[in-house]
Order: structure tokens, then C-alpha cells, then sequence
């Protein structure tokens, strides 16, 4: 029974033809009747205007000069209905006037008489379709607004699955406990959403959220920028920095990706969470700090204690409250709502104006296992923006993404200006949370470099032409390459 109601046929596409010449009426009602649609008549525009009042069509063909009412009128009659039909106007008068002023009103196509019946089928066609897209899209786009509805601030936890939910749960409970939180969860889960989301709901939501990469730091440095330095503790340390367990105050350190900190400084770490004091590079002297630590990793913490890669002691001190962070695949029906809140964000970052996903695409997209998770899914939502040129983000443009098969972009089209840009914004994403003094000189480091590369490789190692190419003395881009490491061949 389930089977014959699931095969129940379509309706059929219903026209509106209004022409006071009877056989045109007729021609074109036999001809779209054989493409098989339904086809009702009008000789007379106040005829046409009552049917349009009292009935939905899906198109209208329509005649500039019929009895009793101008058909510019009742082109204007149709645009005022909500979700109009395409019209296609007609007429034996084929003006230049006559043909822009039918366009400049909304009409979908123009055509003069006498025209060919073939045609004419082609241009129904393809109205017909393009209505089709558009009522399909202005349905994704009230869902769309349905979504965004329920959205929130930015760094907020989307989804609606049984995982965020309790997520959701346990956040609240440890917002109220001022206790060392340990955040697991495969890389690109939002393991750091998780850690805001605690402060952002806890007593110390008006006190600062720091935010520390341990494994974007090198070794070396690591120590100092936790703990801090004083003047004279090493070479270059000009004058006293405060450390990052000093600089949040009584704020939230987190401390994302805990387990590639070396063995040397977890013992220190330690000590710093028992005795809540941190001693300075080069003092002999601590200072108390009254921050809440909150840390994060995508590793195997219990097994990498024991091989010995992590302390025990410090494991049991960072795991009071674990939080373990489901992976995307594993929660799948929050998909299409964490895609549709990226292509709402990155609408408005790049300026496109609203976009939506087919159906299509979304199902595509929920069948994906998201080994990236969450953050895979964010930048290819936002690839596909980019390379989307219309409304609507189709299955072929998303495709080539989850299957690892980028499309090729002409670099020659692109600016080097936009290129910059673009890995700037991302670059500058990452620094988030950090104490930023010096960043002109690292970017110009980064930009220097394969820059200096590329001419050398260009003059075949000549110093002298690649100096003079740069536009520098010879003695200076000496000097760069000591300061960059470039290793001449």
C-alpha cells in the first residue's frame, strides 16, 4: 500500500496563456499540452486578472495588447504576488520599447510574433526550471533563517545530537566548580569552544581567557612564556616579562595540545597547580597566581603515561573533571546545522551575500566521515563559497573537496595581494589569545624568506644578481641569509 502512495504521479505544471487571437490560443494550448502540462485560456484581461486573483499558476504567458486591460498591468498584477510565476510576454509588435520596458518590469522572456512553437516550448522549459530552483531555495533559506534563529553568540557549541547535549550538561556543572579541567578528543573536535564555553559560563567570565598552543611554541621558549622571565636570565632578555599563568589574573589559562609539552617542564607545571606559584626564569623568588586551568589534548594521555611520555602525577592532576569530545561522524545530525551556521559566518566575513546548499549537498555532506572534523568542515564550507558563483552551493562544486581532488585555481588570476591576505587572516586566526609585540617583524620573516629562495634560485646561486633583483646590497642579503637559515647549495 505504502508503495502505490509513494508513486503517486506529480502534479502537473499548470499554465496561464492570455492572447485574444483564438488560434494562437489554440496553437499554444496544443503544443504545451503535448509537453504535458495544463493549459487554461483567456481572451480578455479582465478575464486573466480574475483568474490570476483566484489561482496559483506556475507561468504566465502573456499578450502586451489585449481587450480590456494593458498587459503591462497585469505583468505588474503577477510580480505582486507572493513567490510570482516566470511571464513570458508577447507581442506583434516588436520594439526596442516594447522589449525593455517588458524586461525592466520583471518579465522572464519576450518574444515577437510570429514565432516558432519549438521555441516558444524551450523558454517555457527553461522558466519552469528556474522556478523550480527558486522555490527550492527560498525553502533552504527559511530553514536557513529558522537557524540562524536558534544561533547564539560567536564560540558557541552548535548542534542539537545527544552528544552536544550532555556536552551541554556537563558544561554547566563545571562552569559552577572551580576545578582543573582535562578536554580529550580527536584534532578539529572545538576542544577549545569547550574550554571558553566553561569560562564564559563561570565566575571568572569577567576576568581574561588566554589561550596557549604548548605544541605552536618552540621548546626553548615554552618555559618563558608560561612562567615568565626577569632581566639578565638568558641572552636577549632585556627587561622583566610576565608569564602567561601571571598575565590572565584570575581569568582561565587554557592550554591546548598539554601532551607535547616536554617531560623537563611538566614536572614545573606540576608544582605551579599544587602550590599555585610560579617561579620567574632567572628569580629565585614566586609569585602567587589565582587563575583556573583548563587543558587540552588530541592524544592518548593513559597511554602515553605508560611509555613514560607523559607524568603519571601530572595526568591525575590535570584529569579532575575529563571531558571527552564526541567526533563529527559520530554525531551526525548536527551536520547541516554546523554547515548552514559556517555558510551564514562566512557570507558576511567575505561579502558574497546569501548563499545557500542544495539538498543534494547536504546529504552529500552528511554522508561524509569528516576525518578533520569539525574545523574540515568549516574550511570547506568556506572553499566552496569562494568557488560557488551563484545563490545556491551545488553537490559538484562540494564534491571534489571530500574526495581530496581540490579543484585547480588559476594562480594567475589571482592577486598576490589576495593570496597574502588570505593566508594572513588565517595566520592571524592562530595567534589569537597571545600576547602579540613583534608581529610585523614575523611576518616579514615569513614573506622574506622563500622570497630570497626563489631569486636565488632564479640567478642559480649569483648573490650579486639576486641582490640587485631585491633591489639590496650584497653585504645586506649576506646578512639575511645568517638571519633566515637559508642554506645555499
Amino acid at each position: 500500500m505504502s508503495e502505490i502512495e509513494n508513486t503517486e504521479p506529480k502534479p502537473l505544471k499548470t499554465i496561464l496563456v492570455v492572447d485574444d487571437e483564438e488560434s494562437l490560443r489554440v496553437i499554444i494550448r496544443n503544443a504545451l499540452k503535448r509537453r504535458g502540462y495544463q493549459v487554461e485560456t483567456a481572451d480578455h484581461g479582465k478575464k486573466a486578472s480574475t483568474l490570476l486573483t483566484e489561482k496559483k499558476y506556475d507561468a504566465v504567458l502573456l499578450d502586451i495588447r489585449i481587450p480590456g486591460m494593458d498587459g503591462f498591468s497585469l505583468l505588474e498584477q503577477v510580480r505582486r504576488q507572493e513567490n510570482p510565476p516566470p511571464v513570458i510576454m508577447i507581442t506583434a509588435e516588436d520594439t526596442m520599447k516594447n522589449a525593455i520596458e517588458a524586461m525592466k518590469r520583471g518579465a522572464f522572456d519576450y518574444l515577437a510574433k510570429p514565432f516558432d512553437v519549438e521555441e516558444l516550448e524551450v523558454i517555457v522549459e527553461k522558466a519552469l526550471r528556474e522556478r523550480a530552483l527558486e522555490v527550492e531555495v527560498e525553502k533552504l533559506r527559511e530553514e536557513v533563517r529558522e537557524i540562524r534563529e536558534e544561533q547564539v553568540a560567536p564560540n558557541t557549541l552548535v548542534g542539537h545530537s545527544k552528544p552536544i547535549r550532555e556536552l551541554h550538561k556537563l558544561i554547566g556543572k563545571l562552569a559552577a566548580m572551580d576545578v582543573t579541567v582535562l578536554v580529550q578528543g580527536e584534532s578539529g573536535t572545538g576542544k577549545e569552544l569547550i574550554a571558553r564555553a566553561i569560562h564564559r559560563e563561570s565566575p571568572r567570565a569577567m576576568h581574561p581567557f588566554m589561550a596557549v598552543n604548548v605544541a605552536a611554541i618552540p621548546k626553548d621558549l615554552l618555559e618563558g612564556e608560561l612562567f615568565g622571565h626577569v632581566r639578565g636570565a638568558f641572552t636577549g632578555a632585556n627587561e622583566d616579562r610576565t608569564g602567561y599563568f601571571e598575565k590572565v589574573g584570575k581569568g582561565t589559562l587554557f592550554l591546548d595540545e598539554i601532551g607535547d609539552m616536554p617531560l623537563s617542564l611538566q614536572a614545573k607545571i606540576l608544582r605551579v597547580l599544587q602550590e599555585k606559584e610560579v617561579t620567574r626564569l632567572g628569580s629565585t623568588s614566586s609569585r602567587a597566581i589565582h587563575c583556573r586551568v583548563i587543558t587540552a589534548t588530541h592524544q592518548n594521555l593513559e597511554k602515553m603515561v605508560k611509555e613514560k611520555k607523559f607524568r603519571e602525577d601530572l595526568y591525575y592532576r590535570l584529569n579532575v573533571v575529563p571531558v571527552e569530545v564526541a567526533p563529527l561522524r559520530m554525531r551526525k545530525e548536527d551536520i547541516a546545522l554546523l554547515a548552514n551556521h559556517f555558510l551564514q559566518k562566512f557570507c558576511v566575513e567575505l561579502g558574497t551575500g546569501s548563499k545557500v546548499f542544495s539538498k543534494e549537498t547536504l546529504v552529500l555532506l552528511k554522508k561524509y566521515a569528516w576525518p578533520g572534523n569539525v574545523r574540515e568542515l568549516e574550511n570547506i564550507v568556506k572553499r566552496s563559497i569562494v568557488l560557488s558563483p551563484g545563490t545556491t552551493i551545488s553537490q559538484e562544486v562540494v564534491e571534489p573537496f571530500l574526495s581530496g581532488q581540490l579543484p585547480q585555481m588559476n594562480l594567475d588570476e589571482i592577486a598576490i595581494e589576495d593570496l597574502v591576505r588570505q593566508k594572513l587572516q588565517l595566520f592571524l586566526s592562530k595567534w589569537d589569545g597571545y600576547d602579540v609585540d613583534d608581529l610585523y617583524d614575523v611576518v616579514i620573516q615569513r614573506v622574506e624568506k622563500p622570497l630570497i629562495e626563489l631569486v636565488l634560485q632564479k640567478t642559480e646561486g649569483n648573490q650579486l644578481k639576486a641582490a640587485k633583483m631585491l633591489g639590496i646590497n650584497r653585504n645586506t642579503l649576506h646578512k639575511k641569509l645568517k638571519t633566515l637559515k637559508i642554506a645555499l647549495n
